[in-house]
C-alpha cells in the first residue's frame, strides 16, 4: 500500500465511520489531533491498526474491548428510547421491558432495503418496526446513540479530548456503509436519518459532509489496509470479496490496476439476503414445528436467542449432536430431546440451517468469475458471519474444487488480548465485524477503487439536453426532469413499451432556473413566453449519484444583455440540482 498524502488543512479534522449492521454496529475514526504534518490523521492508539477503534460502549463491561455492539433499541409506549446497544442486552432488561411494555426493535436496517431485487419478499421474515415509528426515525435514534458514544470516547481518551470535540463538532465528516444492492433511495433515507439525528444540518454544505460506501468496497479497503491482498494477488489476477454479515451477503470482485496503486471493479456487485439472521430464522421455523406438542413451546424465543448466541456460532461438525441450553436441570421433555434444560438437535438438522447461505456464496463467487473478463484466483471472506467455521469450511470445500482459494483474515482478534471465558466465541464474531467500519475510513482517505464495473470513472458525466416553456419566469423555480431505470436483461433498451415491466421510475431531478436571464418572446398568437434550455448532468462514478444542471450564456454586445441560449458549445455555467427519489422505487 502506498503512503497517504500529507494532511495540510488549516483546521482540525475528524472523520467518523458508522457501520450500522443488521445485528451489530461499530465505529472507526480518524483525527489530526496533534496538528503534525505526516500521514493523514495519524493513529492515536498503539495497535498495528492505523485506525482508532471505538471499543468502549455503555453497558459493555462483560465483553471487554469489543468493537461491536448489538443493533437493538427498546422503546416505551410513548416512543421514547429506553435502552440501546449493549444496554439492551444487560441482565434484567427482559423483565424490565416486559413490565414496562417496551417494544424491542432489531434488524430494523432491513426495512430500508429496496422493493426490487433479492430482498423484496422477506418482509414476513423480519420483525416489524415499532408502532408509530418509521425506519428513518429508528435509524436516526441509533445514529444519535453512536454519535454520543463517539463523543464520550474521544472526550475521555484523546489528549485534550473535550477541546478537540468542541472544535470539530460542527465540521465532522461522516461515512455510512450500506449493502451493495442499495441505491439512491436508500441513501436518501439514510441522509434524512443523519439530519434527524443532528449529525449534519439539512443544507447543501451539511449534505456534503456525509458520504456513503458499499460494504463490498469498504471490505476491499480493509483487506488492502491489512495486507491481505498483497500476499495473495498476482499481477493481473482478480479477487472476490465476500462480506458475510448479519443481514446480507455482499459480493464484489476487483483487480489491481495496471499502475498498481488502485483497484477496479471487474464484475457486477451482488447483494443477497442470506446473512446470519436467516440461519436463525430457519432455526426458529424448525424449532416451532419440533416443539409444537411440547410445553416448552412458550420458551421458543429464549431457545432461539440462545441458539443464536452459542450453538450457531460454535457449530463445526454435522456428525455431532448440538445442544441449546435454555432452562434449569428440572426442565425435561424426552419426546423433544430436552434433558436438564438443554435441547438436543442433530448436527445434520443444524447444517440445513446454513445450507442456503453456503450455496449462495458458492454460486455468487462462481458467477463473479464467469462475469469477469479477468482471471479470479482467490475469494476473501470477511464480516461477522465469516466467524462461523461451518460456513467457512463449507464454502472452502465447494470452491476449492473450482480452483479457487478461500482466505479468511483474522481482523483484530489478536489485537485486543484476552477474551472472557464464556464470551470468547461471541466476541470473536464481534471483532470480525470491524472490517466494514475500518474499511469505510480507508475509503474516505484512500479511494482505492477508481473504476467500477460499468467502466465509468468518477469524473465521467452524462448529459441530456432539455428545454422548458412558460408564460412567467417564476414558473421555472421548480423545473423537473424524470429519471427512469431499466432493471431487465436487454443490453441497450430504447423504448419503455418494450419490456415495460422492468422500467421503474427512479427519481426526479429538481432545480431552480428562475434566476437565469431569459429573453421575453412572443408566440404566433401574440402571447409572451419564456424558454429555457439546459442540460441535466448526472455523475454515476461515485458511490452516490450526483446531479447538476448546466446552461450557456450568450452576451449581446449591442444591447449589453446576457441571455441563455440553446447549448451548443463547451462554455457552460452550472447550478445545483436536487434528487428526489420515488418512494416506490
Amino acid at each position: 500500500m502506498s503512503a497517504r498524502n500529507v494532511y495540510s488543512g488549516p483546521r482540525r479534522k475528524l472523520v467518523l465511520a458508522f457501520d450500522i449492521g443488521t445485528t451489530y454496529s461499530g465505529i472507526s475514526y480518524r483525527s489530526d489531533t496533534n496538528h503534525q504534518r505526516g500521514p493523514l490523521f495519524q493513529s492515536l492508539d498503539h495497535s498495528s491498526s492505523l485506525i482508532c477503534l471505538d471499543t468502549r460502549y455503555p453497558a459493555q463491561e462483560l465483553i471487554s474491548g469489543a468493537s461491536k455492539i448489538p443493533t437493538i433499541i427498546y422503546y416505551d409506549l410513548a416512543g421514547k428510547v429506553r435502552a440501546v446497544g449493549a444496554e439492551a442486552t444487560r441482565e434484567g432488561i427482559y423483565e424490565e421491558a416486559e413490565d414496562g411494555e417496551w417494544y424491542k426493535s432489531e434488524w430494523f436496517k432491513l426495512h430500508l432495503r429496496s422493493k426490487f431485487g433479492a430482498g423484496k419478499n422477506i418482509t414476513d421474515q423480519i420483525p416489524p418496526l415499532p408502532p408509530k415509528k418509521s425506519v428513518i426515525q429508528v435509524f436516526a435514534d441509533f445514529l444519535q446513540y453512536l454519535l454520543e458514544c463517539a463523543s464520550s470516547y474521544i472526550r475521555e481518551t484523546e489528549p485534550n479530548g473535550a477541546e478537540l470535540w468542541n472544535s470539530v463538532r460542527d465540521s465532522i465528516d461522516f461515512v455510512l456503509s450500506h449493502p451493495n444492492g442499495w441505491e439512491g433511495k436508500e441513501q436518501s433515507q439514510m441522509r434524512r436519518a443523519a439530519v434527524l439525528a443532528s449529525l449534519i444540518p439539512d443544507t447543501t454544505l451539511g449534505h456534503a459532509r456525509l458520504s456513503f460506501v458499499t460494504e463490498g468496497e469498504a471490505s476491499l479497503h480493509f483487506a488492502v489496509q491489512n495486507g491481505v491482498l498483497a500476499s495473495i494477488l498476482k499481477q493481473g489476477d482478480g479477487v472476490v470479496i465476500v462480506d458475510a454479515g448479519g443481514g446480507t451477503i455482499d459480493i464484489s470482485s476487483y483487480r489491481k490496476s495496471a499502475q498498481g496503486h488502485t483497484y477496479e471493479e471487474i464484475a457486477p456487485p451482488q447483494c443477497h439476503f442470506h446473512g446470519s439472521v436467516f440461519v436463525s430464522i430457519r432455526a426458529r421455523i424448525f424449532l416451532q414445528k419440533f416443539l409444537s406438542e411440547s410445553d416448552f413451546l412458550d420458551d421458543l424465543d429464549t431457545i432461539v436467542e440462545n441458539f443464536d448466541k452459542t450453538t450457531k456460532v460454535r457449530f463445526r461438525n454435522d456428525g455431532d449432536p448440538q445442544y441449546i441450553k435454555f432452562g434449569s436441570t428440572r426442565d425435561n421433555d424426552p419426546h423433544c430431546n430436552i434433558r436438564f434444560g438443554q435441547l438436543k438437535l442433530s448436527g445434520s438438522d443444524v447444517a440445513e440451517f446454513f445450507k442456503p447461505a453456503i450455496a449462495c456464496i458458492v454460486e455468487a463467487a462462481l458467477s463473479q468469475r464467469t462475469a469477469s473478463p479477468h482471471r479470479i484466483s482467490h475469494v476473501v471472506l470477511v464480516g461477522g458471519f465469516a466467524a462461523s467455521d461451518w460456513l467457512f469450511h463449507g464454502v472452502q470445500k465447494s470452491l476449492s474444487s473450482h480452483a479457487l482459494t478461500i482466505v479468511r483474515p483474522e481482523n483484530h482478534v489478536a489485537t485486543f488480548g484476552v477474551l472472557l471465558q464464556g464470551f470468547s466465541m461471541l466476541t470473536a464474531d464481534l471483532f470480525r465485524n470491524k472490517a466494514v467500519s475500518d474499511g469505510a475510513i480507508s475509503f474516505y482517505l484512500d479511494h482505492f477503487v477508481r473504476t467500477r464495473n460499468t467502466q465509468v470513472t468518477e469524473q465521467t458525466e452524462f448529459r441530456y439536453p432539455l428545454s422548458e416553456e412558460a408564460d412567467s419566469k417564476s414558473k421555472f423555480r421548480d423545473v423537473m426532469a424524470q429519471i427512469w431505470c431499466y432493471r431487465g436483461d436487454i443490453e441497450r433498451p430504447r423504448w419503455k413499451d418494450v419490456d415495460s415491466r422492468n422500467f421503474t421510475h427512479l427519481c426526479t431531478i429538481i432545480t431552480d432556473l428562475s434566476h437565469l436571464p431569459l429573453k421575453r418572446q412572443v408566440n404566433r398568437r401574440g402571447s409572451p413566453y419564456y424558454q429555457v434550455y439546459f442540460d441535466v448532468v448526472l455523475q454515476f462514478g461515485l458511490t452516490e449519484m450526483k446531479a447538476q444542471v448546466a446552461w450557456l450564456h450568450e452576451y449581446n454586445a449591442l444591447s449589453n444583455e446576457t441571455f441563455v441560449k440553446p447549448i451548443g458549445c463547451r462554455a457552460k455555467s452550472r447550478g445545483p440540482a436536487k434528487i428526489v427519489y420515488d418512494p416506490d422505487s
